[in-house]
């Protein structure tokens, strides 16, 4: 089957309507990201009502600037709470694009720490988004010893790609591949037992910016399918080694 391991599906629209496309085709697997309080019970409800659908929970790095430390703690529980409902610890990281500044870069850095130790604490995968920190992302992960990570719609420079295949951590190509060449080189460079694919839904479009329309689950064989076109692979044979990178870094 393929698999979409990373969209936002609260934003999607008609849950129901957005599996039955991606199960036309042949998309098994949805796992929807939590990026806050509401949108991680949103996930964790959806995962438990549609077999299709897995969840991971975390806070984003621009929301969990709003939050209290004694806020982000009490998430922290509901996730250790539902641990054994969950897939991983995401959407999680840091984002230095509209962070200047020294104070609000620590900031960040300390409570992307406080993930990292829970998924630790927990054992499951972390799913990393990292905007313009991806190198401060890449040396709190390697300096905790994070060992299970998928490094979401990473845009690093090449050798951070490297230190990414040998600490033996996934990378997930979202369907902007299509038409992004940055990820032609990613594609081309990663042995295929390090990726994953996605779609960032709404975001990511295979099409572009340009098609002006929400991505979803179902556009997830765009990836697979730049994946087979710049490996020379058949895509059934990428379809099946991906499933078995997804069961094998989330345990199923």
């Amino acid at each position: 089957m393929f698999i979409d391991v990373h969209c936002h599906l609260e934003m999607l629209g008609d849950v129901e309507k957005i599996i039955d496309n991606a199960r036309e085709k042949g998309v098994g697997k949805i796992v929807a990201a939590g990026t806050d309080v509401k949108t991680n019970r949103f996930a964790l409800e959806k995962s438990e009502k549609y077999e299709e659908i897995e969840c991971v929970l975390g806070i984003y790095p621009d929301d969990a600037l709003k939050m209290t430390d004694s806020d982000i703690d009490k998430e922290i529980e509901f996730i250790r709470e539902n641990r054994e409902k969950i897939l991983g610890i995401g959407e999680v990281g840091m984002d230095f694009k509209n962070t200047l500044d020294e104070k609000g870069r620590k900031r960040r850095e300390e409570i992307f720490r406080k993930f990292v130790s829970l998924a630790l604490d927990l054992n499951v995968p972390l799913i990393i988004h990292s905007r313009e920190a991806e190198r401060e992302c890449v040396g709190i992960l390697e300096s905790m010893g994070a060992k299970k990570v998928v490094m979401h719609s990473f845009f690093g420079d090449m050798d951070l790609v490297k230190k990414i295949m040998k600490n033996g951590w996934s990378l997930s190509i979202p369907t902007c591949c299509v038409k992004t060449d940055w990820f032609w080189g990613v594609i081309d460079f990663v042995d295929l037992s390090l990726l994953l694919c996605e779609t960032d839904s709404p975001y990511m479009h295979p099409e572009g910016r340009k098609a002006r329309k929400k991505n979803e689950p179902a556009n997830v064989v765009a990836s697979y399918g730049k994946i087979s076109e710049i490996k020379k692979l058949d895509l059934r044979d990428v379809e099946k080694v991906i499933e078995g990178n997804y069961k094998a870094l989330f345990g199923i």
